[in-house]
């Protein structure tokens, strides 16, 4: 007797499961790391990527090259969210995150082609990643509680390792100082980042770049009548506002139905004295500055340069809520009624050329710390560079600061966990010694993709790496790659330093990827899914409507 067909799935859907689904994901996640494999370290190349709009970026930064890939396999965008992750949590080590995760999926891939059940590989890679951790925060040495010349000194020693792997490294002290400068600027407390600003000006050098201790922003659009105004103060009342300041056409049609000619000269004389009394209220105030994130028209302009007051409108809304923190100024929608209260005040504004630029530069700001860095380079892909390269300095000072503890870079803390979980798996027995020597393993990929990055052999290292991180009296715990001569260095000793959150970041967030695309089994797709929106539509109306013209009603039966 013939069994009826069960159908499940709607017709179309495509299902892949088992040992050759987890190989395929596998697979999809190692084509990616390959891509950013050869980013990683103080020499690694740059990646040229040209999207279908035409925008170039040339970038060596995990998380940028990541992100604009568009990779499109289910798998594979677990690797684009923890280098996104990582990026947010603690602003570097997202290429080596990525290549973590790889690495621990191409070490695992032999043992699933064996039919070893994922489950059991997932256990022992949990309890390794557990023990990695840990191994990390026992090597960690703390730089808090220095004294302030020495503390700025270890900062900047942090910011350098971070930008020696970047487009800028040929001038990292002189960035490195900046950026601490910057960091330092902030209040101790919350190092609130939404307080630093980066402009960027295209032209010079890049050591032309300088920070600006307050807020600065461009020069906003300017009507006639704009040269006349000043172009410095001290201690100025700062007014910010939100509303309009111009004469302007009704959006909406209306009509005024007049029976004397007389009476539309009055309508027009009601809409000028409204503008002028809206300025006159602001000039009022006692204001000598007026900010607006909306526009401020010719006539405005003119109003506020015969009363030596300085104005810009249209001004951007980061700006304004930096200025607003900065100077004490609430952001006003009236002028009706302006209270001193409102206003805000710093102990100098002036306009500055830059480049080819004008720069508002507010300096000695009382109510909030912050800082401004105006970056200058030859091209904007460049500048472009150097903006994310400096971001992923100032999040590792950041959190140098929150989290004083730091490791040695240059693969040593790799090294030192790999060869611990070595000796751990020694006393372990059954199948989990083999999954967590896979794991010490797939940890030296960090100090052999760095040698392969500089062109010099990685066996050869990585056996020289082996012989002193085994030495029994702990000597040799802190030596990792010496990236300049091919050889291994005390990087501890060479201040080439990370925080160890960012590698206990990372540990934990390639662990938890891998674990996740081995958990999975089975893929279910429905290619109409995949379809351009109007199509899959198209396609489900038909489906609905069988072929019958639906919405049109059918015909009366006579």
């Amino acid at each position: 007797m013939m069994q009826p067909q069960i159908i499940l799935l709607r017709e179309g859907t495509d299902t892949s499961q088992g040992k050759a689904q987890l190989i395929s994901n596998i697979n999809a996640c190692m084509a990616v790391v390959d891509t950013v494999r050869t980013t990683l370290g103080p020499r690694g190349m740059d990646k040229l990527v040209h999207d279908d709009k035409g925008r170039v970026t040339i970038s060596n930064d995990g998380a940028t090259i990541m992100k604009l890939l568009e990779i499109v396999h289910p798998a594979a965008k677990v690797l684009v969210d923890i280098s996104a992750s990582q990026d947010a949590e603690v602003g570097d080590g997202t290429t080596t995150v990525v290549i973590l995760a790889g690495e621990l999926l191409r070490e695992c891939k032999a043992f699933v082609e064996e039919g070893v059940h994922p489950q059991a590989i997932i256990r022992a890679f949990r309890a390794a990643g557990a023990l990695a951790v840990q191994h990390v925060r026992d090597a960690s040495v703390s730089i808090g509680g220095k004294d302030p010349a020495e503390m700025r000194s270890l900062l900047q020693k942090c910011a350098a390792t971070s930008l020696n792997s970047k487009l800028v490294s040929g001038e990292r002290d002189f960035f490195a100082e900046m950026v601490v400068d910057a960091v330092s600027a902030l209040d101790v407390e919350t190092l609130d980042m939404s307080l630093l600003g980066t402009k960027k000006v295209q032209g010079g050098g890049l050591r032309d770049s300088f920070l600006v201790d307050g807020v600065a922003f461009k020069k906003t659009f300017s009507y006639a009548g704009f040269e006349m105004q000043p172009k410095a103060y001290e201690n100025p009342g700062i007014l910010l506002l939100n509303i309009e300041l111009e004469l302007k056409s009704e959006k909406e049609n209306a009509e005024v139905r007049l029976s004397d000619p007389a009476q539309y000269q009055e309508i027009v004389d009601a809409e000028w004295n409204i503008i002028y009394a809206k300025l006159q209220a602001c000039a009022d105030s006692g204001a000598k500055i007026v900010l607006s994130r909306l526009a401020i028209g010719d006539l405005a302009t003119q109003f506020f340069a015969d009363r030596d007051i300085f104005c810009a409108g249209r001004v951007a809304e980061e700006d304004m809520r930096r200025v607003a923190a900065a100077t004490g100024a609430r952001v006003q929608t009236t002028v009706s009624k302006l209270q001193p209260a409102v206003l805000g005040t710093c102990a100098k504004f002036e306009e500055a050329q830059v480049g080819a630029e004008r720069f508002n530069l507010f300096t000695g700001c009382p109510r909030a710390r912050t800082a401004t860095m105006v970056l200058r380079g030859g091209s904007e892909q460049f500048i472009d560079e150097a903006e994310r390269s400096l971001h992923d300095a100032i999040m590792i000072v950041r959190r140098a600061l929150k989290n004083a503890a730091v490791v040695a870079g240059g693969g040593a803390i790799d090294m030192e966990v790999s060869r611990q979980l070595r000796d751990h798996a020694r006393a372990i027995p059954g199948k989990a010694q083999l999954f967590i020597n896979a794991f010490a393993k797939a940890l030296e990929v960090i100090p052999r993709q760095l040698c392969d990055n500089s062109g010099f052999d990685a066996t050869d290292v990585l056996n020289k790496l082996r012989q002193k991180h085994a030495l029994k009296d702990g000597s040799g715990r802190n030596f990792g790659v010496d990236v300049s001569t091919g050889g291994v260095v005390d990087t501890y000793e060479a201040f080439v330093w990370e925080p160890a959150l960012v590698k206990i970041n990372a540990i934990t967030a390639a662990t938890e990827a891998a674990c996740l695309i081995l958990s999975v089994d089975e893929t279910v797709r429905n290619p109409r899914s995949e379809a351009p929106d109007g199509q899959a539509m198209a396609g489900a109306m038909a489906g609905r409507g069988g072929g019958r013209g639906r919405g049109r009603g059918r015909g009366m039966r006579r």
